[in-house]
């Protein structure tokens, strides 16, 4: 069976790593792994009580994540309806794309630890785009916006799903993980963003054609009131989770309910057509679900060597072989360039159990920085990467040349500070 489970699992895990010369999408390998590897689990196990009562585990832990996600993503995707972010990009004073550069990178460090950072770089490219109009300014810039959509979730529970992921099965606290995280992935950034900003100095920001006039669906009262409201709804989730001792995706649907209810109240008076523009009811329909089922598949398929002793098996093997903490938890980060971060930080979960290494401890904080800063290497190895590839057509090798040593010297930058900050604090 063992064997069996392994095969199962390394191809559907190829599958995902090279979806787009397969041309399958990678939730369609995640499901189609999942069912494979809990049927051969389920025809193999001779108790199917037990095997129920896994299932059922299993499933509660991968619901709790989908549900935090589908909220979140919901108040994202209606702050962007109302044209929210503009409430931040209509500061921007700089004519030069040294200070853009610094400008756009630092506001979206800033809000893809309160934000989902996969749509924070999504939005991000939107805006650059809108702002400059020279495609090879573009191009640096959506780099940089994908270096810093990663490293800005990497030090919130609620910014990069892995470390949601950590925060949710408790592994990770959020005073911990924002106070030991937040220098280590700030440098992740800085040392990238010095580099690019240096070469582009004193070039000036040439600005796209002004668009026609359209009518704004929104007035500044409601974009500000709905970003403001948006940003205190998911700030407000780990301080729900604190007080109240429930699960985080609770919180989230309860700060989804707040603002969905004053979404429609500010809209009542509007006719249907422009009011259903800006609605939760819209924003629903924008989620991009295929990530949200790929994470699914992906959680109920790794639960399945978890249960089988297959992880356990593998952290054995890892401790023999490489016998360091840290050089342990450095190769799963960069694994995570090269494929989804998801998987690996699951597996980490399932192989390490919390009796050995309890909440806060040094290899769930270490795995939160090099899982969600590790995919910034490839732009292959990162949601922010994948859905900034999209939206600004990166070339692969483009980014490879441009960009990924850069962000490995930032990614080994902010480990060696996060270690030393340990060391200095112990």
């Amino acid at each position: 069976m063992t064997a069996a489970l392994i095969v199962v699992f390394v191809a559907a895990y190829a599958a995902i790593a090279f979806e787009e010369p397969l041309k399958v999408n990678k939730t369609a390998a995640a499901l189609l792994g999942a069912g494979l590897l809990w049927t051969i689990y389920a025809v193999s196990n001779g108790s199917p009580q037990q095997f129920n009562a896994q299932l059922d585990h299993s499933l509660v832990d991968t619901a709790q994540i989908a549900f935090f996600l589908i909220g979140v993503m919901a108040v994202v995707e209606v702050v962007d309806a109302h044209d929210g972010f503009a409430v931040i990009t209509s500061r921007l004073r700089t004519r030069t794309v040294a200070g853009l550069t610094v400008f756009i990178t630092l506001v979206t460090f800033a809000l893809s630890a309160v934000l989902a950072n996969m749509t924070v770089a999504i939005v991000m490219v939107s805006v650059a785009r809108r702002l400059v109009s020279e495609p090879r300014d573009r191009l640096m810039l959506a780099g940089m916006i994908v270096i810093a959509a990663n490293a800005g979730g990497a030090w919130s529970p609620i910014g990069d799903v892995t470390t949601t992921m950590l925060w949710i099965g408790g592994q990770v606290t959020t005073g911990a993980i924002v106070t030991r995280l937040i220098l280590p992935s700030l440098v992740n950034v800085l040392v990238p963003l010095a580099f690019v900003a240096w070469r582009q100095r004193g070039k000036p920001v040439l600005a796209p054609p002004a668009p026609a006039e359209e009518p704004d669906p929104t007035s500044a009262f409601e974009r500000n009131l709905m970003f403001a409201l948006g940003i205190a709804a998911l700030l407000s989730v780990p301080l729900f989770k604190a007080v109240t001792g429930l699960p985080p995706f609770l919180g989230t649907l309860f700060a989804l309910g707040v603002v969905w209810a004053v979404g429609d109240l500010i809209h009542r008076d509007k006719g249907d057509e422009e009011r259903r523009r800006v609605t939760i009811v819209e924003a629903l329909t924008r989620i991009d679900m295929a990530a949200i089922v790929f994470f699914i598949g992906i959680l109920l398929a790794v639960a399945t060597l978890q249960h089988a002793g297959v992880l356990a098996a593998l952290a054995r093997w890892l401790d023999a072989t490489l016998g360091r903490t840290d050089l342990i938890v450095l190769v799963f980060g960069l694994l995570s360039a090269i494929v989804d971060n998801v998987p690996m930080v699951a597996a980490a979960m399932g192989m390490y159990p919390m009796s050995t290494y309890p909440p806060d401890s040094f290899l769930w904080e270490f795995m939160a920085y090099c899982t969600g800063t590790g995919g910034s290497i490839l732009i292959i190895g990162s949601a922010a990467g994948i859905a900034a590839m999209g939206a600004e057509k990166i070339d692969f090798m483009w980014y490879l040349r441009r960009f990924a040593l850069l962000a490995l010297v930032g990614y080994l930058a902010g480990a060696a500070v996060y270690i030393v900050q340990g060391e200095m604090l112990a």
